[in-house]
């Protein structure tokens, strides 16, 4: 659909046009121009879009305005794969219902009190937003009732079958009444949604953003061939260098999260961290100081990436190039929002060149290389800053009390030029480092100009003429590190046994050669006290892990099952979280024990 559509064309309420008004929207984005009409028909849809579309929007405004105001029983609910996303989907729709009266929105997650949320279900909430693992919690305890909800939406389903909520999703539907609308939203459309959509959904409408429209409009986006040790230089230097006033940095690990924001901060720069080890009201507080520009840059893992709502972020810097290529695009889906223009930075380091050319295939956009500022580059740019500023304070006046500095300096026997590169250095707060006149472009990208190796326009092709797995990143890496293999199906090439199939203990893990199996040093063994005699599989571990602790499902490593209890693999920096997040957790209605897996 090409053609704009304005909001105060469409037929809603007084209410959530004067919401939509005061949030600052006049016209509909392309998913909303698309997506509301056939919601607000009452018609099942599928919603292919992804993060920074106004997804919110398209099926929230509609849910309201089906909404029975006053009535204090469950009309809806909202299934989000993240407690993030959530909080940020039912930010949104507190604000388009603000001024129709009668709706009340709740949200419910794990990590969260659960005696708050059932106080909150019992006050009347006819809205929920919810993770799967917290709405079946609920469900089991009878204190969410869905046997009256008329809607369903499912927000990011292929994340939530990505982290293992497929079991969880499928009881939550079959809690409902047959005669429902259930609304789909999906960056992908994988096999598994497509059997999740043709089993729950009705003659469902298909409604969707093209990925180039959300990958490549209002960003730039850049990548830089870095030396490992020079990527904290080469990052403040972009800062400096573009002027960055407001900034996410993406890194892979939690650790490398605390890494970045303490150089940052040792280099004077406003940052703080943002990832799964905070509790909600440190995330919460974290983002209201992002929010309200008290700190200007903020360092977060792909956790937190789908919670992050900012308007005005100027740019994003991947730090650590993305392990997925769906995780490049929510993550430059931050920047160039409402309208503005964005900037997307990778830094790049060696082979990992192999990974940003799975991305530029996945995107079907050509990402340019861009060119390391130099010390003198950044120097220059903020020698003109300064002189902006001092022209705007001699023109502002009042200068008269400061006016015999310059000669009490001058009689201490400085010169005029002197004082004022003293007072211009003093100003910038930068210092030549190690790093000052050194080349910190990657070892890499000079070999290949020695060689006479250069980049071909447009997409890239694997050089494997052989086919098969490449060893050279992507997801054979993800693997061999002990994260997620074949996507294909129900994620079986996860696990060495082949998923839930077969009864009765497995004994010994093995590698592929037959020998016992040993769990990667960056990897602790968790001992979980439920096994097949619970009907346990896969999915409800994961699912439990990702809904209860805030880690992505898809960093879990091993799954060994036994009859009475089940191992599993997890990156070390998230194993103190997992301890502490899964006490009390229940899985498929059984209180759980997890500890670390005593050695054998």
């Amino acid at each position: 659909m090409s053609e704009k559509i304005r909001f105060d064309s469409l037929p809603l309420s007084e209410g959530i046009q004067e919401a939509v008004k005061e949030m600052g929207f006049e016209f509909a984005s392309p998913i909303q121009s698309e997506a509301i009409p056939y919601v607000l028909e009452g018609r099942d849809v599928i919603g292919q879009a992804q993060t920074g579309t106004g997804k919110t929007a398209a099926f929230g405004i509609p849910m309201i305005e089906h909404i029975v105001p006053f009535e204090k029983f469950v009309q809806a609910i909202i299934l989000c794969p993240t407690r993030e996303l959530a909080v940020q989907v039912s930010e949104e729709m507190k604000k388009l219902a603000k001024y129709t009266k009668g709706v009340w929105v709740t949200t419910v997650y794990g990590g969260d009190s659960i005696d708050r949320q059932i106080k909150s279900l019992k006050a009347g909430a006819n809205i929920v937003v919810g993770t799967p693992g917290r709405v079946i919690d609920l469900i089991e305890r009878r204190a969410l009732k869905l046997q009256q909800a008329s809607m369903i939406v499912l927000d990011e389903a292929d994340e939530m079958l990505d982290m293992g909520f497929r079991e969880d999703i499928e009881s939550i539907l079959q809690e409902m009444p047959n005669e429902r609308q259930t609304v789909l939203f999906s960056a992908t459309m994988s096999k598994p949604i497509l059997g999740l959509t043709s089993r729950y959904l009705t003659d469902p409408k298909l409604v969707k953003v093209v990925k180039n429209e959300i990958t490549n409009v209002n960003i730039e986006q850049l990548y830089f061939d870095v030396k490992g040790r020079a990527k904290m230089e080469v990052t403040t230097r972009l800062i400096d260098f573009y002027a960055l006033k407001l900034m996410l940095i993406f890194c892979n690990q939690k650790k490398r999260v605390d890494e970045v924001v303490e150089d940052l901060v040792s280099r004077g720069y406003a940052a703080e961290g943002l990832h799964g080890d905070l509790r909600q009201s440190q995330r919460t507080q974290v983002m209201n100081r992002f929010r309200n520009g008290n700190v200007c840059i903020l360092v977060a893992t792909d956790v937190a990436a789908r919670g992050l709502d900012v308007d005005n972020v100027d740019a994003v810097i991947n730090y650590d190039i993305p392990l997925d290529e769906e995780y490049y695009v929510h993550r430059i889906g931050r920047t160039g929002r409402a309208g503005k223009f964005g900037k997307a930075f990778t830094l790049v380091v060696g082979s990992e060149r192999n990974r940003l050319r799975e991305i530029m295939n996945y995107t079907k956009v050509k990402i340019d290389k861009g060119v390391i500022p130099s010390f003198t580059d950044v120097v220059g740019i903020k020698k003109g800053m300064f002189i902006e500023r001092v022209a705007a304070t001699i023109n502002e006046g009042d200068l008269e009390v400061f006016s015999d500095s310059l000669e009490n300096l001058q009689h201490a026997g400085f010169s005029t030029e002197q004082i004022v590169a003293a007072l211009v250095k003093m100003n910038m707060g930068i210092q030549k480092n190690e790093f000052g006149d050194e080349n910190l472009e990657g070892e890499f990208e000079r070999q290949s100009r020695k060689f006479g190796r250069e980049e071909r326009g447009g997409g890239f092709r694997d050089r494997d003429s052989r086919g098969g797995e490449r060893r050279g990143g992507g997801r054979f890496d993800r693997e061999s590190r002990g994260g997620y293999g074949d996507r294909g199906g129900d994620r079986g090439g996860r696990f060495e046994r082949g998923s839930d199939r077969g009864s009765g203990p497995r004994g010994p893990r093995v590698d592929r050669e037959g020998k016992p199996y040993k769990t990667d040093e960056n990897m602790v063994r968790m001992f979980v006290n439920i096994g097949f005699n619970e009907k346990i599989s896969p999915s409800n571990i994961v699912g439990a892990f990702a809904g209860e602790t805030g880690i992505p499902g898809n960093v879990l490593g091993q799954i060994q099952i036994e009859n009475k209890h089940t191992y599993v693999d997890v990156p070390k920096e998230y194993a103190n979280q997992v301890i502490d997040k899964m006490v009390g957790a229940q899985i498929k209605g059984k209180r759980v024990l997890v500890e670390i897996a005593k050695p054998v």
